[in-house]
């Protein structure tokens, strides 16, 4: 006969209740050792050969249930991401689609993989990721706003699966709140808002400030941005051949330099061949460049905006101000008509509602 539910709780035995939905959560814990989520009903047999056998450190295996599978080959040290993405893909089959768990598991190995200095991301302690980690390595991992979108809704289904299963030490998801980017328009465009709110964080001088000010003021994409230097400019003028173009059209893009634009580069630190440069001063590369600007967005608050973003704010304002698809196809490098008649038609459009809004008005 199961004792009575208010019967004094073994020795090591505590109750907490989940703060979300109130619901009744026991766990044994001993001096030393992590803590074990007990599951049966406090009062029966069960439930005292449950915690049995988590004061003897033994699985628990319920009557009738199929034992689980043994864990053969564990390779990767306890504690890491490697080590919980292991987990993860054994506990979770079959309980999701094939299908689904297969991308799941190919979109968490390409995390893992993703290297912070001389270690992989795999090889780093799971507890230590936060959110600005998932940040940046969705802007370096994928280019694609649905792409980056995958990889924050991949390690946010790992981390909520660890924290519903009281994978030690998992105590919040690092991916939970991060406003997904919008796939129809691709990445966010910045406002002149936003713009005001990143030169409030980083000062004139900086070097964030001349990477926002070089890529709003001359629309390049983050590639060139890494390359850009004073020998790209002559007379005032700028000339640059945009890497994306090499192979294609190998257009050039020539566009004066602004003076807003000259004055940042005059009281910047600027690198010998490049403007921007690192710690140890060299040159950035293209996916170094691209996480040290997530980091400078990041400490502005602009956890949704990107490098790409200015370049759209820069094709959004320059057709806002009446420039034309020829004018901005010169600016932009774009060959075609496609690109830039998103902005001029939205800037048409603008202008015209605004001349006709009174036409709503009752004569």
């Amino acid at each position: 006969m199961p004792k009575k539910l208010n019967d004094k709780l073994p020795k090591g035995v505590s109750l907490d209740r989940d703060w979300r939905s109130r619901e009744a959560r026991y766990y044994f814990r001993a001096p030393g050792k992590s803590k074990v989520r007990l599951r049966e009903t406090p009062g029966t047999e069960a439930f005292d050969k449950e915690v049995a056998c988590a004061r003897l450190g033994v699985p628990y295996e319920p009557e009738g249930a199929k034992p689980a599978p043994p864990i053969l080959n564990r390779k990767h040290a306890a504690g890491t991401v490697d080590w919980l993405l292991e987990e993860y893909k054994r506990r979770i089959k079959g309980k999701i689609n094939d299908t689904l768990l297969a991308r799941r598991s190919t979109i968490l190995e390409d995390v893992c993989d993703y290297k912070y200095g001389e270690k992989r991301c795999g090889e780093l302690p799971y507890k230590d990721m936060m959110r600005r980690h998932v940040l940046e390595m969705r802007d370096a991992l994928r280019e694609t706003p649905g792409a980056q979108n995958e990889i924050v809704r991949a390690i946010s289904a790992m981390y909520s699966w660890a924290i519903e299963n009281d994978i030690e030490d998992v105590q919040s998801n690092p991916a939970s709140k991060i406003k997904l980017l919008y796939s129809g328009d691709g990445f966010h465009t910045w406002t002149v808002e936003e713009v005001r709110q990143y030169e409030a964080a980083h000062p004139a001088g900086s070097k964030a400030r001349l990477m926002l000010h070089l890529a709003l003021y001359t629309g390049l994409r983050l590639n060139n941005l890494a390359i850009l230097g004073r020998q790209h400019i002559r007379d005032g003028v700028l000339t640059i051949r945009p890497e994306k173009t090499k192979k294609t059209s190998n257009v050039t893009v020539e566009i004066p330099v602004l003076s807003v634009l000259q004055t940042t580069i005059d009281e910047s630190p600027l690198g010998n061949m490049t403007f921007l440069v690192n710690e140890f001063g060299k040159p950035f590369t293209t996916k170094g460049l691209g996480n040290k600007m997530r980091d400078w967005c990041n400490e502005a608050k602009l956890f949704h905006c990107t490098t790409h973003g200015l370049r759209k704010a820069g094709a959004t304002i320059a057709a806002e101000n009446g420039a034309t698809d020829e004018e901005l196809m010169a600016i932009f490098g774009w060959t075609t008509k496609n690109q830039t008649t998103r902005y001029t038609k939205k800037a048409r459009r603008k202008k015209i509602a605004a001349g006709a809004i009174n036409k709503l008005l009752p004569t």
